[in-house]
């Protein structure tokens, strides 16, 4: 997909990457360009789905999600793995699902406020979808980077 976006339009995933409030205005004085110009370059990233929405980053502190784990998911073998999938990204507490490689089937990211409310999604929960077999949690300490932003990579040679 990078091969059909050209310099400006990588320039301007990383100017709304790094801050998605940035005004089109901005971003056309950014990018020395005509801000209509930049309406409909954004516009097309949207509809080709590069740029696949805008969030705002919340402090889990403020909601009371302090505690960080990741549960490795291990399940019956099966075709039906969308089943477990479609059960699990249902959960609040659960902020991504990764299909991974190795012994584990599913990589769980899940946010809670204590080890009480983790013990009750592990046992209340996640014991209870069809075809989970097993978990292992891995509590987070602390966190020193987390981040949804990707690495963008810059226009060669200076060309547009």
């Amino acid at each position: 997909m990078v091969r059909t976006m050209d310099g400006n339009d990588l320039k301007i995933l990383n100017i709304l990457q790094e801050d998605a409030r940035t005004s089109n205005a901005e971003v056309a004085r950014v990018l020395d360009m005509a801000p209509s110009a930049i309406l409909e370059r954004i516009r097309k990233l949207e509809e080709r789905g590069v740029i696949r929405g805008y969030a705002a980053r919340i402090d889990p502190v403020a909601l009371e999600r302090r505690l960080l784990a990741f549960v490795f998911v291990t399940t019956e073998a099966s075709l039906h793995d969308e089943e477990v999938v479609h059960a699990v990204e249902r959960f609040p507490e659960v902020l991504e699902v990764h299909d991974v490689a190795g012994e584990d089937s599913y990589l769980l990211k899940v946010r809670v406020a204590d080890n009480e409310e983790l013990h009750r999604f592990l046992r209340e929960k996640l014991a209870r979808v069809k075809r989970v077999a097993a978990t292992r949690t891995v509590f987070v300490l602390k966190s020193w980077k987390e981040t949804s932003a990707l690495p963008i990579p810059s226009p060669r040679d200076g060309r547009e």
